[in-house]
């Protein structure tokens, strides 16, 4: 599909992915790369724009993650935030300095309202030259290299943005990035279409149209085998092939018994043959396979990779017994594909089941992941766009390894009942309080402790459960919800008093970063 591309080359920051998905928000397609990827490849993609983002390093430090001096001579427009500004500077001739004061946190910015970065945000903020940014930075621009001129500055940072107009080139020592930067969308957005001059046709119904004619004429005739969770990715993965080759599809729904309350049957009666989808249906009932596999296993990665594994196995004596099968569809996308290493600099934060191919003994021609370039809000625009009914497509998010990452050491038979009854609890009182439309995920974990209580006079040494529920635009970054006290009161009476093996529940209130969403 040929689409306007801007690249964004990632040092290492933590909010690589957010700087991705705020410029698809600008209708403008985008991907992350890793700074050591070949700069012949990055011309090659033929990109709109270039934008380095922030890392941990001093860029003036012998090792520290760099690029070359042509990068900025391609006539690409390039956006450094950050690291990648102080990067840019400090390649093209200016000078870095440890700073005397670490600038953190919201911080005023004074903007020039000529520049072009800034178009707008002085009528947003009132006709002020003034407004509020995100700052995370220990060095400072203490020297612009030639051709540059400051356009931003506050009390402590003489150069909080800088541009070379001439050149294409512009540096932002905040980051525009995160919603604490009050005008960082109007910034990104001027950056994409107002600089590099994309027209912002990134839309979710042209994705769904190309994607679906791509499907048809990559796979033809040939069979496809769709590992088919329930889930939101799947889903959505599985209806876009049904729309692009019918009946040539074979579902599989691995009930891997560490799926939330009842939600097997839910997932047959939606996609089985009495549901409303033209999908060849297989139920594979392996709880106890997989019960078998984690025996005494406490480590959460290892516990991923079973799980992991364990579902190759399956598609595997799945596709041994409905014949050739040239295929598999995986519901892939793209913030497991950088999580897992592939898709940036970024330390591997946590391996996905679904990423990174099949073991060489599978046989399958080859993996079809037709979401990973979409972040999971894309997703859900994709399934509304398919037709998929709402409830499905804003299902709550589950992870590929189900409870089996939500119970915290051994996972056992009666371990996921106590999950899965605890969630169901807590997931049923979100509701009633309306606050399931409002939460971005919330969900029951259990924790590996186990404490003395008393219950009816009696002394009890049972288990805790972990409440988590998180607010969320992008699920790159997340901050705990506020649930109301009294609604946290009624679910905790009730888990304690409904759900044997549980005399102690707690809230947890760790934001993403430090923490990951999921509980493990």
């Amino acid at each position: 599909m040929d689409r306007e591309l801007v690249v964004v080359i990632d040092f290492g920051g933590q909010y690589n992915q957010l700087v991705a998905r705020r410029v698809r928000e600008c209708n403008v397609y985008c991907e992350i790369y890793s700074y050591k990827t070949d700069l012949a490849k990055i011309k090659a993609m033929n990109p709109k724009g270039i934008i380095l983002t922030g890392g941990p390093n001093s860029c003036y430090e012998e090792g520290a993650p760099t690029c070359t001096r042509e990068l900025f001579e391609l006539g690409i427009p390039v956006l450094g935030l950050c690291y990648g500004a102080q990067l840019m500077q400090h390649v093209l001739g200016g000078k870095v300095e440890r700073a005397s004061m670490r600038e953190y946190g919201k911080t005023e910015v004074i903007f020039d309202k000529t520049a072009a970065l800034f178009d707008g945000v002085s009528e947003a903020e009132g006709g002020s030259d003034r407004t509020i940014v995100w700052m995370s930075h220990f060095d400072y621009i203490s020297r612009l290299a030639d051709g540059f001129r400051s356009i931003a500055h506050t009390d402590n940072c003489p150069v909080a943005a800088a541009q070379n107009e001439a050149a294409g080139l512009y540096a932002i020592q905040f980051h525009p990035e995160v919603l604490h930067t009050a005008q960082g969308k109007t910034m990104l957005h001027n950056f994409v279409h107002g600089i590099c001059g994309c027209a912002g046709d990134w839309k979710m119904d042209s994705f769904v149209e190309h994607t679906i004619q791509a499907l048809r004429e990559k796979i033809g005739t040939g069979k496809v085998l769709c590992a088919l969770s329930g889930g939101v990715d799947s889903s959505v993965a599985a209806v876009l092939l049904s729309k692009a080759v019918g009946n040539q599809l074979t579902c599989v729904f691995v009930d891997h018994g560490l799926l939330r309350k009842d939600e097997g049957n839910e997932v047959e009666a939606v996609f089985g043959p009495d549901g409303p989808y033209e999908l060849n249906f297989i139920r594979v009932n392996a709880q106890e396979r997989y019960y078998s596999k984690l025996a005494g296993v406490t480590e959460p990665e290892q516990k991923r990779k079973i799980i992991g594994e364990e579902f190759i196995r399956v598609f595997e004596e799945e596709a041994k017994k409905i014949g050739a099968v040239d295929y598999l569809v995986q519901g892939t996308i793209y913030p497991d594909v950088v999580e897992s290493g592939l898709g940036g600099e970024s330390a591997v934060i946590k391996s996905h089941h679904n990423v990174g191919g099949l073991p060489d003994c599978v046989d399958f021609k080859e993996i079809i992941e037709p979401l990973r370039d979409l972040f999971k809000d894309e997703v859900r625009k994709a399934g509304l766009e398919l037709g998929i009914p709402e409830k499905l497509v804003f299902r709550q998010p589950f992870p590929g390894p189900g409870l089996g990452i939500r119970i915290v050491g051994e996972v056992t038979a009666d371990k996921v009942r106590i999950v899965q009854d605890a969630d169901a609890i807590y997931r049923e009182e979100i509701a009633k309080a309306g606050l399931d439309k409002t939460v971005g995920q919330y969900f029951a974990a259990l924790t590996n402790m186990q404490s003395v209580g008393v219950m009816g006079d009696e002394r009890t040494y049972d288990y805790a459960v972990a409440l988590r529920a998180v607010n969320t635009i992008d699920f790159m970054t997340a901050e705990a919800a506020e649930i109301p006290f009294a609604v946290l009161q009624t679910v905790m009476s009730r888990i304690i008093n409904e759900v044997r093996g549980v005399n102690r529940v707690f809230y947890d209130l760790t934001s993403k970063p430090p923490g990951t969403i999921e509980f493990e």
